[in-house]
């Protein structure tokens, strides 16, 4: 997977905003969303909390369902638990922390970071989350 740090966007135009603007937005309503998620266990209903439109529709589970209940079972220490809420999303979701912070890391320096995936590598991860969706179904 290649990536690109870049000085300023395609468009050759500087946008009003730093660099770090965004990736420091996401920190924040990431940790808005855990601190709200501290004290809400997914685990009963009755809270606050988005559904998954794809199973609000279909009845089946998506790539990421769980996810909600597996980030409260990290945030509390329930390794065996985040497991098996969603498997597929907890491997993956190092991955997502270090593009965030490779994002972070670059917006500090000043520079704009787009993370470039190749066509093969995007593929991969829909051929994945679709065998994901098809698999956790079925068992």
């Amino acid at each position: 997977m290649a990536d690109a740090a870049r000085s300023a966007p395609s468009e050759g135009r500087r946008p009003p905003w730093h660099p770090a603007a965004a990736p420091l937005a996401v920190l924040v309503a990431g940790a808005a969303g855990a601190g709200y998620l501290w004290f809400t266990d997914p685990h009963e209903s009755g809270h606050l909390l988005p559904r998954c439109p794809f199973r609000y529709v279909t009845g089946l589970l998506c790539p990421a369902c769980g996810g909600t209940r597996m980030t409260y079972d990290l945030m509390h220490g329930h390794f065996a638990a985040a497991w098996l809420d969603n498997r597929a999303l907890l491997l993956a979701a190092p991955f997502a922390l270090a593009l965030w912070g490779r994002w972070t890391v670059e917006g500090l320096r000043g520079r704009f970071y787009r993370p470039r995936v190749a066509p093969w590598v995007q593929v991969l991860i829909l051929l994945t989350a679709v065998a994901w969706t098809v698999v956790r179904n079925l068992v």
